[in-house]
């Protein structure tokens, strides 16, 4: 067995455990950083009444405290499943190296977890979504931003 096959049998492994004890889906991720796991979640939905708590948003958010950092330079994600678009989108500001996934979407979307109405909307207009958004505030938000844009002690990220 590789390494990274190792690291995706750990993702896999939390992935049954959280099934098991029904904390969530059937879905689990580590990160790793210098071979050694730094991060670890499963799918916590149910438990934790949050419909963030993905596997790979939990797993972020351990690593992240682990390293006392917002960003995962130099990390590997081993998930159990191709990231949803929420968990995708963690993953870009996170910045790890590489992904590494076992299920695809359609594996997912096979027992009921579909994402294709979210990968389907997020193409559309704002105006032609399923869900209004509707732009209120802007005058008074953009002089929060033109004061960002002055600041001279911002951490860019």
């Amino acid at each position: 067995m590789t390494r990274e096959e190792n690291f995706m049998q750990q993702a896999i492994a939390l992935s049954q455990h959280g099934m098991m004890n029904n904390e969530g889906g059937p879905f689990g991720c580590v990160i790793v950083k210098d071979d050694v796991i730094i991060g670890r979640g499963n799918n916590k939905v149910i438990c934790t009444k949050d419909p963030t708590a993905h596997a790979e948003i939990t797993a972020i958010r351990d690593a992240c405290k682990n390293l006392g950092s917002y960003q995962l330079d130099g990390c590997e994600i081993y998930t159990s499943c191709e990231p949803c678009p929420m968990c995708l989108g963690a993953i870009y500001w996170a910045r790890p190296k590489v992904v590494y996934y076992a299920n695809n979407r359609q594996d997912a979307a096979n027992i009921g977890f579909d994402d294709s109405m979210i990968y389907e909307e997020i193409k559309l207009e704002i105006t032609d979504r399923k869900i209004p958004a509707i732009c209120l505030g802007r005058n008074e938000a953009l002089k929060i931003f033109e004061a960002w844009t002055d600041k001279t002690d911002k951490n860019v990220y």
